[in-house]
């Protein structure tokens, strides 16, 4: 496992114009790459003192940081001061001498909430549908919606069957119009290829507040009771047999991959883990490893067993995440090089930074690599 790293005490002071304070009952919370991008994590809660300046003193990963102010959930983030989107806020955290604090002020101009939605024009190709916007998870007693992307000459050839890639967190996969952040383009990047190149893409939605607990296969003491597992067995026993039986697809491992950014990311490995005779190759971005600890343990009994030969397995993060994001995947990587018939492959993007826009851009070579294991 990667080595423990030194921490910094650093105080945010957050203040807040008199048309930003939020409402009543609202509480004030950072997220960030140090919290898995939680919405409503209690140990990042301000607390308002009596200058009416909201405090957090918490303890930070020496580097850099991105994150955002929030009100609980994505529809209260912070905006500029005219309603709209702001990049992530990046903090480098330096060890103080002696027992310094290292203070932070930050200055919220509005919330997203405060201001008009202007409906967002979908930007979804017309080759992607929805399976079902309600689709049965039985692991989980819950439902969910499903997109599917066919390529473009599905009804055109009947007899052809086509490699299939399941990803998480589907809000951002294909549209504008459902995305957090920014989406992938996923849909724009495979039409923009050859017919004889595209495959069938699945991508699930995620559970917005259940994200946490729904992508990470581990209890976690901060972040509560783990319903990974459960989740894996959905895509691995339900989703699947699904899409199998209804659309033309190459149902062996070796045609189809797992695929999800941060928390999205480490199910996506775990997915594969798990399941090698099913998910022979995952796409693995920015994994937020750094909360499942335990995956280092679960990747050794996995190479015991040589449940992996065969798998293929795609890193991707960006030199600027902070986390100690390369230093895990360096960790992973060697455990897997440990073993010849496993395929890895691990990009870092000097500038990349935790958002979609970096993703977005790394799809095309992850896709590529994809497709030059085809005849493996």
């Amino acid at each position: 496992m990667p080595t423990k790293q030194a921490r910094q005490t650093v105080l945010f002071e957050l203040q807040l114009p008199g048309d930003t304070l939020p409402h009543a009952n609202d509480s004030l919370y950072l997220a960030g790459d140090f919290n898995g991008w939680h919405t409503a994590d209690t140990n990042f809660i301000f607390k308002r003192n009596r200058k009416g300046i909201y405090i957090l003193k918490t303890k930070l990963l020496v580097g850099d940081h991105a994150f955002k102010v929030v009100r609980g959930n994505w529809q209260t983030v912070e905006t500029d001061n005219e309603g709209g989107a702001i990049a992530n806020r990046t903090l480098e955290v330096e060890k103080q001498p002696g027992r310094n604090v290292m203070q932070v002020g930050l200055k919220v101009e509005g919330w997203a909430d405060n201001f008009p939605k202007a409906p967002i024009r979908s930007t979804a190709a017309d080759n992607v549908k929805i399976v079902d916007s309600a689709f049965e998870m039985p692991e989980l007693q819950r439902k969910r919606r499903i997109w599917i992307y066919l390529p473009e000459d599905y009804a055109q050839m009947p007899e052809r069957h086509y490699p299939v890639l399941y990803m998480q967190d589907g809000q951002n996969v294909f549209d504008e119009a459902t995305a957090f952040s920014q989406e992938w383009g996923v849909d724009e990047y495979l039409n923009s290829l050859p017919k004889s190149q595209q495959c069938i893409v699945v991508a699930i939605d995620n559970g917005e507040n259940e994200r946490m607990q729904e992508y990470n296969p581990f209890n976690n003491k901060q972040f509560g009771k783990a319903q990974g597992k459960a989740y894996a067995a959905f895509l691995a026993k339900t989703l699947k047999p699904y899409i199998d039986s209804h659309y033309r697809t190459k149902p062996d491992a070796r045609h189809t991959a797992v695929c999800g950014s941060s928390m999205g990311g480490l199910i996506s490995y775990y997915i594969a883990l798990t399941y090698p005779d099913i998910f022979g190759r995952a796409g693995i971005f920015s994994p937020s490893f750094w909360i499942a600890p335990e995956i280092y343990q679960s990747t050794d009994k996995a190479l015991t067993g040589n449940s992996l030969d065969h798998s293929g397995f795609y890193f991707y993060g960006g030199a600027k995440e902070g986390d100690s994001l390369e230093q895990r995947l360096d960790q992973m990587t060697l455990l897997l090089k440990s073993h010849p018939s496993i395929v890895t492959k691990t990009v870092v993007d000097p500038q990349g930074v935790h958002e979609e826009k970096y993703w977005r851009q790394a799809f095309g070579p992850f896709y590529q690599w994809l497709r030059s294991l085809e005849g493996q």
